[in-house]
């Protein structure tokens, strides 16, 4: 068996489903004959060793012992804040870094980082896990394949069950920065165009909290791509319904819809149908299970060299890009153009 061993650092909620995950893939990847081992690493350091005894893996006091351990790979699930020391330790390392969505806290300060990353070769994949998941995989090659014609409109739908934390809100960027971005990745990635002009409104109906911390709790914006296309992607932090993340894509010859299934949250006024009839989904977790252990297991194999990197950090920086421009957009009350921060990776 050829060993091949992850360092993660932050077992924090997404931190721990992550080291679950790859725990999970051990025999996967022992079949093809690769030992896949983890290090953890966190600064609660009682919590790094609990996780890692519950699930099988070593520790590490900090992320310097943790990289001169030996690892063949990185993966970043602290906050925002500490993305751009840690891609650049993993690059100074040497190993191949998996990092939480955003680059960094801002494109701007995202853009050095890119710059640092092409010069030293380093391979460096962002998690927009929806890239993975199979409805949005099936509609990718319906698309490609040109089964839709060409596109006239694309209506995106993402809908919390309920808000996160207070402090998580007052450093989260705001909802286009943390919800919405997932589908402004997704959309430029599957129809391989750049959103070109950003007009975004928003409302606050809620926890008046959120909007005391500069958010609001629903928000939608409208995106013109540098064909003229149009989309929508809405947004909420109070959809009771269920976790609700959708995807309409209408064509000169055929629809489509991502995330229409028997858990999807909401129900026909039309009497007699019971379609959807299963329990929606609650959580992002749930909703996207699959989809993230999919993501890990491409980390893997771009470690191995095996396949090229699913989603750079020049695309996850054009999403954000977006995102800057619908905050904008929302504050000001004016369509915004999208400044693209370099060209399509």
């Amino acid at each position: 068996m050829k060993p091949l061993v992850l360092g993660l650092a932050g077992v924090g909620r997404i931190g721990a489903m992550h080291a679950e995950n790859i725990v999970g893939l051990r025999k996967r990847f022992a079949d093809r004959g690769i030992e896949l081992g983890l290090v953890l690493t966190d600064v609660d350091h009682r919590n790094a060793r609990a996780t890692a005894e519950r699930i099988g893996a070593g520790h590490a006091p900090g992320v310097e012992e943790l990289l001169s351990g030996g690892v063949d790979g990185l993966v970043v699930a602290t906050g925002t804040r500490t993305h751009p020391a840690l891609i650049r330790a993993g690059l100074a390392a040497g190993v191949p870094v998996f990092c939480e969505k955003p680059v960094a806290g801002d494109v701007a300060a995202a853009l050095p980082l890119l710059a640092e990353i092409r010069s030293a070769g380093g391979r460096v994949q962002i998690g927009h896990q929806r890239r993975f998941d199979p409805g949005y995989v099936e509609a990718k090659r319906r698309y490609d394949a040109g089964d839709l014609g060409w596109i006239h409109s694309m209506r995106a739908v993402t809908g919390d069950v309920s808000p996160p934390s207070m402090e998580f809100l007052s450093s989260s960027g705001g909802l286009f920065r943390d919800c919405s971005v997932h589908d402004f990745d997704i959309l430029r990635w599957l129809t391989g165009r750049d959103v070109v002009e950003v007009y975004a409104r928003g409302s606050n109906n809620g926890d008046p909290a959120i909007g005391s911390v500069g958010d609001v709790d629903t928000a939608l914006a409208v995106l013109t791509f540098d064909d003229g296309t149009v989309a929508t992607a809405s947004a909420t932090r109070y959809n009771g319904a269920g976790h609700d993340v959708r995807l309409e894509i209408q064509g000169s010859r055929g629809s489509l819809m991502v995330g229409l299934d028997e858990r999807t949250a909401l129900r026909s006024a039309e009497a007699g149908v019971g379609f959807p009839s299963g329990s929606p989904h609650r959580t992002f977790a749930e909703r996207f299970a699959g989809a993230y252990r999919e993501e890990m297991a491409a980390f893997v194999e771009m470690v191995l060299g095996e396949r090229e990197n699913p989603c750079t950090p020049e695309d996850a920086v054009a999403a954000s890009a977006i995102a800057d421009a619908a905050q904008e957009s929302l504050v000001s009350g004016r369509p915004v153009s999208v400044r693209p921060p370099g060209p399509r990776a």
